[in-house]
């Protein structure tokens, strides 16, 4: 692939669309970023950054299809879309078929179609993003990276589902998420700590607005808190995490609840906006907590909920020798960071204080017995190198 062109990244999320333009170069530099945001709202933004300053204004495009409409002409007239290569996309579910990035075409298009009821939240919307690509910018190769591959590997204890046995026939198994996020990581500690940290015994918590922690070994999953769907875990934002099925028996018997109104209960009602009644936002809860006992529970079931967690981590993997934060939250909320860690000491987690208010790359504390490490989570470089190793293999088959 010619330098002088450019990858396109796009990252759907359910009421979000990401994007990068990327060098076509191989480790090429991003050249601009940005994001849609409140999408399926009244009041959907479009945000660019782009040489460390940031611009957003109000648009009109309010779902994912309209979104990348939108985008694509921006494009035309900033860079000309004959200067794009190729666009990589981030699909959350490639079920058990789609387990490596795969150039995208219409049989895959009609796969992910069928998996949709696998993750309603999601596919629908990715789909239609890669649909009006194809229809935009037809004969250039699109690529499809899938947040499930990850963990292809984990092993079957922790993938199997205790429920009758023939519903595993159907791909009703645990299959986990943020796997390219997860892929980024492990990728930034084999080049910065060496690429025997593969096998030490690794915890990556990569907290957002969804958020799921994975217990790595070996260089593999092991085990993930979101499963079947991305509802599953830890409290999210807005999604409820592990939830007893007997809460769905009675709501349905004694609530007048639905499936379709069970569905918003878990997604986009429970979580932190469930317990605070106020916001899903953690920024809000930290400020609220002191005056708002709804608040201060929302956040305080956030971090016990991710610390018990990084307990069973631990007797999953026999020990750990490093916890590492990543995502919005894990990045950027060192008081979060460091109400997960409290009571922690008896595994060998340890922070420095100073080290984790300013999140230098190592945050625990010299001689801990446990290394507790922050990185910048980056999806899109993940995407782009996936993008160009596949066209890169396909002009040297010419």
């Amino acid at each position: 692939m010619e330098a002088d062109r450019a990858i396109l990244i796009l990252n759907g999320g359910s009421s979000s669309l990401k994007f990068a333009v990327c060098e076509g170069a191989p480790n090429g530099a991003q050249m601009l970023r940005g994001q849609f945001e409140r999408l399926s709202t009244s009041r959907p933004c479009f945000v660019v950054r782009e040489d460390d300053q940031e611009s957003r204004r109000e648009i009109g495009a309010q779902d994912h299809g309209a979104a990348t409409r939108f985008l694509l002409d921006w494009l035309e007239e900033r860079l000309g879309l004959a200067s794009i290569a190729a666009v990589g996309h981030r699909v959350v579910h490639g079920g058990s078929k789609y387990q490596t990035p795969r150039l995208i075409d219409a049989a895959m298009i009609a796969d992910l179609r069928r998996l949709s009821r696998f993750a309603p939240k999601h596919l629908p919307a990715e789909i239609d993003v890669i649909s009006v690509c194809r229809e935009r910018i037809d004969g250039v190769p699109q690529v499809a990276c899938f947040d499930t591959a990850f963990h292809r590997d984990m092993p079957a204890v922790a993938r199997i589902l205790p429920i009758p046995r023939r519903f595993k026939a159907e791909g009703v198994v645990r299959y986990g998420f943020h796997g390219i996020s997860y892929a980024h990581v492990l990728e930034v500690l084999r080049r910065e700590v060496g690429a025997g940290v593969a096998e030490r015994r690794l915890i990556f918590a990569h907290l957002g607005n969804g958020a799921s922690l994975v217990a790595v070994k070996d260089g593999r999953s092991i085990d993930t808190t979101m499963g079947f769907t991305p509802a599953a875990g830890i409290p999210m934002s807005t999604r409820c995490g592990d939830l007893d099925p007997g809460v769905l028996l009675y709501l349905v018997q004694n609530a007048s609840v639905d499936m379709q109104g069970f569905e918003r209960i878990v997604n986009q009602e429970s979580g932190l906006l469930g317990i605070s009644e106020t916001s899903g936002d953690l920024r809000d809860l930290l400020e609220r907590e002191k005056a708002d006992e709804r608040a201060a529970e929302a956040v305080a079931l956030f971090c016990y909920s991710i610390r018990k967690q990084i307990g069973a981590y631990a007797a999953a993997l026999g020990g750990l020798d490093m916890l590492v934060f990543t995502g919005g939250i894990g990045e950027n909320a060192p008081e979060i960071r460091s109400r997960i860690c409290e009571g922690l000491g008896f595994l060998g987690i340890e922070l420095d204080p100073a080290r984790n208010t300013s999140a230098t790359p190592v945050i625990s504390m010299a001689g801990a017995r446990v290394e507790v490490r922050v990185i910048a989570a980056d999806e899109e470089s993940v995407i782009a190198s996936a993008v160009t190793e596949i066209l890169s293999k396909q002009e040297s088959a010419r």
